[in-house]
C-alpha cells in the first residue's frame, strides 16, 4: 500500500488481544506542506544541535545580506554611515556587511579599494581571533547602528563568531589579477557532481543577469571570485545553495578555480 493511501484512510483496524480495536489515524500533513516546510527550515531555521560549520556557514550568510538570511524587514533608507563621496549605492544594500567590508574582508584594502563599492572604509581582517562579545558590541554600536529588533540576538552572534572564527585571508587563495591559487581538475568533480544539480554541467541553468548582460556561475567567478568562494564556503542568502564551510579551504578554492572556467555568457 502507498504512503498516500495510509495517509488516506480515516479510520485503521488493529488486532489487540483477539479483539479489534478501532482508533483514529493520525494526522498527517500533505507532502506539498511538509516539503515547503523543510525547505524553509533549511534556509532559515536551525538545526537543533549546530555544529562549528553549520554556524560558520550560517553567520557569512548574514554577513553577505542578513535581511534575506532572515526574511527581515529591509531597513528603511540609506544607512547613516554610508559615505557621502559613494553616490553609485543607496537603500538596503547599504546595510549589508559586505558592502563595506566586502567579499575578501579587506575593506579599502582590499578589492573595494576601487569600483561602486568603493567607500573608504577599512575591512574586518583585524577583528579575526577577537573575542565574539566584543565583534557583537561593535555591530551595535553608533556607527553600525544594528539592534536585536533588526537582527536576533543569536543570529548576531554567528555573525559576530563568523567575523571572529571563520574569515579567512583571501589573499592567499586570489590574486589582486583575480587568478585564483587552485587546481582545477580537483575542482572538476565536485562542481559535476554537486554543484550541477541546480546550475548545469556548464554553469548556465541559472541567470541571475538577463540575456544581454548574464550573470552564470563563470560570468562571476571570472569577474568577482572572492564573492564566488564566499559562496561557495557559505551558501547564498535565502535560498538552498549548499555550503562547503566543512570542507578543507584548498577544496573550496579548486572548485572556484574550475568555475573560472565556465562560460561568462
Amino acid at each position: 500500500m502507498s504512503r498516500n493511501s495510509l495517509q488516506l484512510r480515516g479510520l485503521v483496524k488493529v488486532l489487540c488481544l483477539g479483539a479489534f480495536v478501532v482508533v483514529s489515524a493520525p494526522v498527517m500533513t500533505p507532502a506539498s506542506e511538509r516539503d515547503e516546510e523543510y525547505h524553509r527550515d533549511y534556509i532559515y531555521g536551525v538545526p537543533a544541535d549546530p555544529s562549528d560549520a553549520w554556524t560558520l556557514a550560517s553567520g557569512a550568510r548574514l554577513y553577505d545580506n542578513w535581511i534575506s538570511s532572515l526574511d527581515a524587514e529591509e531597513p528603511e533608507g540609506t544607512h547613516p554611515a554610508w559615505p557621502a563621496s559613494n553616490t553609485k549605492k543607496k537603500g538596503k544594500v547599504t546595510w549589508r556587511c559586505k558592502s563595506c567590508h566586502g567579499w575578501d574582508y579587506a575593506g579599502k584594502d582590499g578589492a573595494y579599494a576601487k569600483g561602486s563599492y568603493k567607500t573608504g572604509i577599512k575591512g574586518v581582517r583585524a577583528f579575526a581571533g577577537k573575542d565574539p562579545a566584543e565583534i557583537q558590541k561593535i555591530i551595535m554600536n553608533d556607527t553600525h547602528g544594528l539592534t536585536h529588533d533588526m537582527i536576533p540576538e543569536d543570529a548576531m552572534w554567528r555573525v559576530a563568531n563568523f567575523v571572529s572564527n571563520g574569515q579567512i585571508d583571501a589573499s592567499q587563495y586570489i590574486n589582486a589579477d583575480k587568478t585564483v591559487k587552485g587546481d582545477t581538475e580537483r575542482g572538476k568533480p565536485m562542481f559535476q557532481n554537486v554543484c550541477a544539480a541546480c546550475h548545469g554541467f556548464d554553469g548556465r541553468a541559472l541567470n541571475w543577469g538577463d540575456e544581454d548582460d548574464p550573470g552564470f556561475v563563470g560570468t562571476e567567478a571570472q569577474a568577482n571570485p572572492w564573492e564566488v568562494l564566499h559562496k561557495i564556503r557559505a551558501g547564498h542568502p535565502g535560498v538552498e545553495m549548499p555550503a562547503m564551510m566543512s570542507f578543507p579551504i584548498q577544496d573550496q578554492v579548486d572548485l572556484l578555480s574550475y568555475t573560472q572556467t565556465l562560460p561568462a555568457k
